[in-house]
């Protein structure tokens, strides 16, 4: 590493899109700097610059003026549909309120800073048209889409006001190891657990799955060379799976004989269907790597035996 090496902030490192990009990050010889609330699986890669603060004005604008970072990949927050509307005002804070507590910060410290904030294919709502694109209504269906939408406006704000360098990841259905929640753990956790396999939906419902692998390495081409003037990318696969394909993908790889059920109702808060257009982030050179069924596979192993140490 040498001192040419730009520095880069990871807000949210301990988290699970937060850490790949850490790894990757620093893989590419970046100046990495990662903070969060808690002990983060960050702070155990070398080489990584560990910080932690809270969520006031005061701590954040400390830590932007120590590090004046010229990239900052935004992905600290809350990451549930379900949470956002048990506890909306959690969901706010460290959703818009945070995100502006940053850009603020970096309007007064490091204004020349390209910021990439991580939002989320949630504020699509139901597309009425698959695949979705980025030109899309923002249509959100839950709190956590909504708090979204709100921090996107931010971004637009402080480019549009400020002349900031910003951009907009619309993350569709994030997968992983590391990853102990959502859909593919909830599989992997009953099929394992119980023996069983029962879901919420119908089995119909479609999602666009990309490995975090792949969501880290799009997230790296993006700050690299997009224009940063508050334009959005999605950032998926560009295909869709069903919830029983995906299920029967798991059930295979674990080697079990069983028959997924679902009990025919849909979350509050959950979309029905996506598939994301992904020619805008293809532009830019990025392309998927990780194909749903090698990533499956290994998810599955890993899942086992996370549960089965239990």
């Amino acid at each position: 590493m040498t001192s040419e090496q730009p520095r880069l902030l990871v807000t949210g490192s301990a988290g699970f899109i937060g850490t790949s990009v850490v790894r990757l990050a620093i893989e590419r010889g970046y100046d990495v700097h990662g903070v969060d609330l808690f002990a983060a699986p960050a702070s155990m890669i070398a080489g990584v610059h560990d910080h932690r603060v809270g969520q006031g004005n005061k701590e954040f604008a400390t830590l932007v003026a120590e590090v004046c970072p010229q990239i900052c990949i935004h992905a600290a927050g809350r990451a549930s549909v379900h949470e956002s509307l048990i506890d909306p005002a959690s969901d706010f804070a460290s959703g818009p309120a945070l995100t502006f507590t940053l850009l603020d910060a970096l309007r007064r410290y490091s204004p020349l800073c390209r910021t990439l904030f991580l939002s989320s294919a949630a504020v699509y709502g139901n597309p009425k048209k698959l695949p979705v694109s980025e030109n899309a209504p923002v249509a959100p269906i839950s709190p956590y889409g909504f708090h979204k939408s709100q921090s996107e406006f931010l971004c637009r704000e402080f480019t549009e006001v400020y002349g900031m360098k910003t951009a907009i990841a619309r993350i569709f259905t994030a997968y992983g190891e590391g990853l102990r929640r959502q859909v593919l753990w909830d599989i992997c956790r009953k099929i394992v657990n119980e023996g069983q396999l029962s879901l919420h939906g119908t089995g119909e419902e479609t999602r666009d799955f990309l490995h975090v692998c792949d969501i880290a390495a799009g997230l790296m081409q993006v700050v690299e060379r997009a224009p940063m003037s508050a334009e959005t990318y999605n950032l998926a696969s560009g295909r869709a799976v069903s919830i029983r394909d995906l299920a029967n993908m798991a059930i295979s790889a674990l080697g079990v004989d069983i028959e997924p059920e679902f009990d025919g109702l849909v979350p509050s808060g959950d979309p029905l269907h996506w598939r994301a257009n992904i020619s805008r982030v293809a532009a830019l050179g990025f392309s998927p790597t990780i194909s749903l069924a090698a990533g499956v596979r290994s998810y599955v192993e890993w899942a086992r035996q996370q549960l089965m140490t239990r």
